[in-house]
């Protein structure tokens, strides 16, 4: 049998081509199982799976903790605002204290870049990073490949815009990475103050007019503001952004060829997305949601396996 190159999936630049293509071989599997009316396999019966989320969550948690109860693993929900790290406790004692109950795999969330490459350093059980700080956010890059090449049949060769708050992003990042190793065009397009200062370098197009990107991609991966990551104000107001890089069913229409719209969620509705757009027949957000699970079920199925 196949198996991952890596013990713990800290991000996609880790990953080889390879990795990804059997990660999207093992979810076409799994996307059937949830398509039964059983939806259950005993893939993970004798395996621990602890989500260790420091930062808010709602489809990222839900999705892993759906995808380990389809696996039948046993799942535990550790919440820091409940917790001793309220009272001082450090990472690295809360994560070793949850070993201590004989957990074998972490899904850890984390606000701090480079968390989970930390403890991965400093623990035995495999490690899922599940978002860290504006860094990375690999199974929601994998979710989108696998959900273009669902909808294109495959990923090499299309052309990927990549519209919004690329600064404050993980998501930005680890889909830049994850597309270009399947063979993908990537661009990033939005106002220059959201742009990293280094994003050339990543081999990557930047436009700074939405429409033009709009005209030039197959798809779209649209991502909200990021307000709750920014000490300073990037633009004037929101209203202006939604003016100026806002995209709407009208605009959509008025391109001379069919394009997909994707967004990783939340949808600040009117602000990014009018909901006109989200819900138009172009979009497959929905789609993400359904094969965020899927992903996810293989991505731990995988990791266990190499235990």
């Amino acid at each position: 049998m196949q198996q991952l190159s890596v013990k713990h999936l800290l991000g996609i630049k880790g990953l080889t081509r390879p990795d990804i293509e059997l990660i999207f071989e093992t979810a076409d599997t799994f996307k059937e199982v949830l398509n039964r009316p059983i939806k259950k396999v005993p893939s993970l019966r004798d395996i621990t799976i602890a989500n260790v989320f420091f930062e808010n969550s709602t489809r990222t948690r839900l999705s892993f903790e759906l995808a380990q109860k389809r696996l039948s693993a046993d799942v535990i929900n550790f919440s820091s605002s409940s917790s001793s790290v309220k009272k001082g406790e450090t990472l690295l004692d809360t994560v070793n204290n949850i070993l201590a109950m004989k957990v074998d795999m972490i899904v850890m969330r984390h606000s701090s870049p480079g968390s989970p490459h930390f403890l991965a350093k400093h623990i035995s059980a495999n490690i899922v990073n599940a978002g860290d700080g504006t860094h990375e956010h690999p199974t929601q890059a994998l979710l989108d490949g696998f959900s273009i090449r669902e909808k294109h049949g495959e990923v090499g060769g299309k052309k990927v815009a990549i519209i919004g708050d690329i600064l404050h992003s993980r998501v930005a990042l680890s889909n830049i990475f994850a597309l270009q190793k399947l063979g993908a065009q990537v661009m990033v397009c939005g106002p220059v103050t959201l742009l990293p200062r280094y994003i050339r370098e990543l081999g990557v197009q930047v436009e700074l007019d939405v429409r033009k990107a709009l005209q030039w991609c197959d798809v779209a991966n649209v991502l909200r503001i990021q307000l709750e990551r920014q000490q300073i104000k990037y633009f004037p107001s929101l209203r202006e952004y939604s003016l100026y890089y806002g995209i709407n069913k009208a605009l959509l229409d008025s391109l001379d060829k069919e394009i997909t719209i994707m967004h990783p969620g939340p949808i600040n509705r009117g602000v990014e997305l009018t909901s006109d757009a989200a819900d138009s027949h172009h979009s497959i957000i929905l789609n993400q949601v359904e094969n965020g699970v899927a992903i996810r079920m293989a991505v731990l199925y995988l990791l266990a396996q190499s235990r």
